[in-house]
């Protein structure tokens, strides 16, 4: 029990002294720990952000590939096609305009892959923000809703309280001065509410457009590294094979970075990687192959 009045006593006394500041006062104060209850915490958004940026950077890497590789496909079911009759009309003028249409054809594999990665990033950083606009509507909501429900059935609002605390084995008369310093002071009541009973972190007014920001970009990077090859050679096969090669180590390195950035051991990062390479192989394969069948059912050609 001494442990707990070590926690609450300065807890209790800081409410008391300071029951005019901000709703945030007890919810920063709610987060210290025995022992650290003047320390202040400090880690802002960057956890946030850094998992913005691992879901843009994850599906900016798969699905722009997915996407070039099913094109490759495609394209190459064309070109096979093409080379079969060339080489039967055995000219000059068919071979040269075979020249033409492969050049041309990475091209398309080029455009359609740029186009997939623009929209992709613009869609996703907007899905980003409208999503975090929602979240900081509803939270306004909820707070207004907890406000009416102080105002309108305090006795009850505060049984809550106690029944929030006893999901941490605290008792009843233990609980007991905070929940007076709780009552002295209605902000605080609200955001003691709205962090442990309803556990609904209060939104930054700008980290909706940050967010979209990080995921936007972040998605397109990930999508420009297997595209790489598609602007450096002329034969879509070759662009192809080392656009894998590229994706193969880029989904290994990315697996086992973001396992390490959210501070998981080792051997959970390898796991991680694999698990990455995985999905990343998967999407590809699928799409690929998809393209492939649909192609030979419309009588595309191809082996």
């Amino acid at each position: 029990m001494s442990n707990i009045s070590n926690v609450f006593t300065p807890l209790l006394g800081s409410i008391k002294r300071k029951h005019t500041d901000t709703p945030a006062t007890l919810a920063s104060l709610s987060k210290t720990t025995p022992g650290e209850i003047e320390h202040t915490e400090r880690h802002g958004k960057l956890g946030e952000y850094l998992g913005d940026a691992i879901l843009g950077f994850a599906d900016g890497l798969t699905v722009p590939f997915a996407l070039t590789a099913g094109l490759s496909a495609y394209v190459n079911d064309f070109l096979y096609l093409y080379l079969s009759l060339s080489l039967s009309l055995a000219n000059h003028e068919s071979r040269l305009t075979f020249g033409l249409f492969r050049v041309g054809s990475i091209r398309v594999v080029i455009v359609g892959g740029l186009a997939e990665l623009f929209a992709g990033a613009i869609s996703m950083g907007l899905g980003a923000w409208l999503a975090a606009e929602s979240d900081r509507k509803s939270y306004y909501v909820e707070e207004a809703r907890e406000r009416q429900e102080v105002e309108d059935c305090p006795d009850k609002e505060e049984e809550e309280i106690y029944e929030i605390f006893d999901q941490y084995h605290i008792s009843r008369d233990a609980a007991r001065g905070v929940v007076d310093a709780l009552k002295v002071n209605k902000d605080c009541w609200v955001q003691f509410m709205m962090d442990f009973e309803l556990k609904l972190p209060r939104p930054c007014s700008n980290a909706g457009w940050i967010s979209a920001i990080v995921i936007a970009i972040s998605y397109f990077l990930g999508g420009l590294l297997p595209m790489i090859p598609y602007f450096l050679y002329s034969e879509i096969t070759d662009a192809l094979y080392t656009s894998v090669a590229i994706t193969f180590f880029v989904l290994l390195g990315f697996g086992y970075a973001k396992a390490v950035a959210i501070g998981q051991t080792r051997r959970d990062a390898c796991f991680s990687a694999v698990q990455m390479l995985f999905v990343g192989t998967l999407a590809a394969g699928a799409s690929y192959a998809i393209v492939r069948g649909v192609n030979a059912e419309m009588g595309g050609g191809g082996a």
